[in-house]
């Protein structure tokens, strides 16, 4: 099960990775092709674009696995420590909420997408697969967050300033 604990430590980041090391490199190769050769590629600034899509929406997950997404804490700093944790748990709740609802809509458009990118002709439904493989992601990392503050909660732990998963649920 080792690979699984590495997968759930770093797929976000990996695939993020591979995404920015990509989007540089066609980037660049644009401004190579267009400055220094006098020509351009059709297809560069498209799936740039794409890839850029794609980024966004797994940065969302990585930034709730790693407990970095901005938050308003003046409302909870009133709170004690079961206060914050139960504050938290109905943010991470709602978050979930909205992660699903955007999933399941944005999955049912994607089955519908029959037309195809102009200059690639990649069929759109991979570009539309973002937000679903994005936000289901983040389901998943806001269900091991909810987890572990239900797990401190019962422990009588206060919650951290912000939860990184990496202490681990696997």
């Amino acid at each position: 099960m080792k690979w699984l604990k590495w997968l759930d430590e770093h797929l976000e980041e990996s695939i993020l990775i591979v995404l920015s090391i990509l989007t540089v490199v066609i980037v660049f190769t644009q401004v190579v092709m267009r400055y220094v050769l006098g020509g351009s590629l059709t297809w560069s600034e498209e799936l740039a674009r794409y890839l850029f899509i794609w980024m966004i929406y797994m940065g969302i997950s990585y930034g709730v696995q790693k407990g970095k997404h901005l938050g308003v804490d003046a409302f909870p700093m009133m709170f004690e420590k079961k206060g914050k944790a139960v504050i938290e748990i109905i943010a991470s709740l709602s978050f979930l909420l909205f992660a699903v609802v955007i999933s399941y809509y944005v999955f049912d458009i994607t089955l519908r997408v029959t037309r195809e990118s102009a200059a690639l002709e990649l069929p759109m439904g991979w570009v539309y697969a973002a937000p679903v493989v994005g936000m289901g992601l983040t389901a998943v990392r806001l269900i091991q967050k909810i987890v572990l503050l239900v797990k401190d909660l019962k422990k009588g732990h206060e919650p951290e300033e912000s939860i990184d998963l990496q202490e681990g649920i696997i």
